[in-house]
């Protein structure tokens, strides 16, 4: 797992929340954490997007403590599938 890192997207330096990895070294989950006050809207989902066109996670959650979001990422599809919790991962 790794916390905080920065990343760069084109010109533009960024710094994502969580990532968690997998075995395979590749990240598994994108994680976007916002305070407790501050409302999920779409710029949240945006955000995460943006920083998973660089991650290439299966999965990403978004939450502020209170809500949380997840959605599995169909490369395939070029769509996101929300889900009502994250899957149990398996090695």
């Amino acid at each position: 797992m790794c916390v905080e890192k920065e990343i760069q997207i084109g010109s533009i330096k960024n710094r994502y929340d969580i990532a968690v990895y997998g075995a395979d070294q590749k990240v598994k989950i994108v994680v976007e954490c916002k305070a407790p006050h501050v409302k999920i809207t779409q710029n949240s989902f945006d955000q995460i997007a943006r920083y998973n066109f660089k991650l290439d996670a299966k999965y990403l959650m978004v939450t502020n403590g209170i809500n949380h979001y997840y959605c599995h990422v169909d490369l395939k599809k070029k769509k996101y599938v929300f889900l009502k919790d994250l899957p149990v991962y398996a090695n």
